[in-house]
This record gives C-alpha cells, structure tokens and sequence, in this order.
C-alpha cells in the first residue's frame, strides 16, 4: 500500500512539474502529459529492477566509481604522450566508458567477494557477533532442525539460500511420488517454520555465479558469511570440512547426545521383527538404535531381557548386537 502511495504520488509530481514547463511554451496539457508518461515509464523501469538486490546495486556502484578512477589515472598518464588534444579528449571518453563498464560488470560478478573486502557493500553491522546457519535441502525436510531451534539448544539467524528453495520447488514438481512427497513435506516445514515467532528465518535472495551444484554454492556461500552449514548430509558435510566450513549435522548431533550402552551391560527390550540372519530378532532403542538379537527370532513380539555382546558404529549410527539372557 504504502509503494502504490509513493509511486501515485511520483506520478501526480511528474505531471505537475511536466504542465509548468509545458506552460512556459504557453502548452500546459501537453507538458503535463508528457510529464506523466516520463514519471510512468520510470514507475515501470523501477518495477523491472525489483529482483536486483541492494547489495547487487552498492557493488556496481562502487565498480562503477572504481573505472573511472582507474579511466583518470591512464587519461592522465596519456596526456603525457605527444596526442593532439581532439585525441586525448576522444581517449578520455573511450577510456571512461570502457573502465566504467568493466568496473560496473566485474562488481556484479563478483558482489560476495566485494562483501567481504568492503563491509559496508553487505550493510553487515561488524558489532552483531549473531551466528548464523546456512541450511540445506536434506535439514529442511528432515524438520528436526525446528524442534532444535525451538528449545534454544542452538541460537542465531537461519539463512536458507533462494537456490536450495528452488531445488525444494524442484523435487514438489518431481514424477517420482518419493521425491515429490519429500518436496511437499520441506515446503510446508519451512513454511511453519517462517509463521514461528522463536525463529529468525532469512531467505538469501542472491545467487552464485558460475556454480551449477547445490552443494558446492553452499559451501562456497557459507565461506563468504561466515557461516555454518546446518544438513543431515554426510558428504556435504565432509566435503565442506575439507574446505575449512564448519558444519553442523544433525544425524552426528543426535548420535553424540544418545545414552551410553557399554559392552556386558543387560536390558529389557521388544523384538519387531526377524533378522536377516537365521535365528537373529530386532529391536529398537527410543532414539532408533538398532539391536540385534541372537536366537531371538522365536520371540518376535516379545519382550526378552539380553545383554550387549559387541557395539558396531556405522555412518548412520551404532548397532547393538545382544543375546538372550538365559
């Protein structure tokens, strides 16, 4: 509402400025017609600009003031050379306008370095020490990342890119049912996740240019904020490790924090169902640890007392192996 009143206003301004010139020719009406449509076509040329962002715009300015910086100093240097003066005026305008334009394109490429060289381009308070988390497809959908937050266990801005909410987008306009279902399910996560008042939920609008893979455009992002990246990943998490990225998965955070089950050491549990072994039961702890139980195969639907043999960790947990006490 409020930019339909600037840009109504803007419009009756241009008209109004538009009939005073108009009348000095004694032309009033047409003045403020062709005011009108000046002030219209800026309104439209504005509303073309929408997607460029603040921080895309600061950065070609400050490559724009870079080449004609950079165009004064060769001009001034050439002027040294034995040019006529129509020459060194033609060499002036071809250098300015040359250095302007590499300037202007070499910032926009480049904006997240600009970022980090000149603060002031990311409008970032140097002050705020808000940690800030970057967080991928597989966190989203996966959703525990809400509940973590929600308790406070963790703290500060979750930055999710504008590149991760396309690929969401992506798998909710998938043919396979799996990876449509899993689209939908992170869509609606990180949609709840925004009308949460707990949450601070930030949706990075700028994109990283000459990079095509997901994951490597949030590793790449993450380094340039100095953040960490929240996944359920394992080799996004690996890979951005490698690379100096501090990462936070949720699978390892989940394992760390589970009750210590030592060798020797006795419990009651359920059998569900049959191993793939013969005479082999499994059950489960709370937290979804898997045990195996030797010679439990009779007693699926049981509740039987074993006792830990040997603990084998895997990439996605720990499995228990046990066997019937008596």
């Amino acid at each position: 509402m409020t930019l339909l009143f600037v840009r109504t206003f803007f419009l009756l301004i241009s008209a109004f400025v538009g009939s005073y010139l108009g009348s000095i020719g004694n032309n009033a009406a047409q003045g403020a017609w062709f005011g009108a449509g000046a002030g219209l076509v800026l309104i439209l040329l504005e509303l073309s600009l929408r997607r460029v962002s603040v921080r895309g715009l600061s950065s070609m300015v400050f490559g724009l003031l870079l080449g004609m910086v950079m165009a004064k100093l060769i001009a001034d240097i050439m002027q040294l050379l034995p040019l006529g003066e129509s020459m060194q005026s033609i060499m002036r305008a071809v250098l300015t306008i040359v250095f302007s334009y590499l300037g202007a394109v070499m910032a926009l490429r480049g904006k997240d370095e600009f970022s980090i060289i000149i603060p002031y381009v990311r409008f970032k308070r140097q002050e705020l020490s808000e940690q800030m988390f970057i967080v991928d497809t597989s966190a989203i959908i996966d959703g525990r990342i809400w509940d973590i937050f929600k308790i406070n266990f963790f703290t500060g801005r979750l930055v999710v890119p504008r590149f991760v909410l396309q690929e969401l987008q992506k798998l909710s306009d998938s043919n396979d049912e799996l990876k449509r279902q899993r689209g939908r399910r992170g869509v609606e996560i990180l949609r709840n996740m925004q009308k949460d008042p707990t949450l601070d939920i930030h949706i990075h609008e700028d994109d990283i240019a000459g990079i095509e893979e997901v994951d490597a455009k949030i590793v790449r992002l993450a380094k340039i904020m100095e953040a960490r990246i929240f996944t359920t990943d394992y080799n996004l998490s690996r890979i951005a490790t490698i690379q100096g990225v501090a990462t936070m998965n949720i699978n390892d955070l989940l394992q760390a924090v589970k009750p210590a089950i030592f060798t020797g050491e006795e419990m009651e549990v359920r059998l569900v169902k049959e191993g793939k072994e013969q005479d082999q039961g499994l059950a489960y702890t709370e937290d979804g640890t898997m045990i195996v139980v030797a010679g439990g195969r009779s007693f699926v639907g049981k509740k039987v007392r074993v006792i830990v043999t040997s603990i084998l960790p895997t990439q996605g947990g720990r499995i228990i192996f046990t066997k019937i006490i008596g």
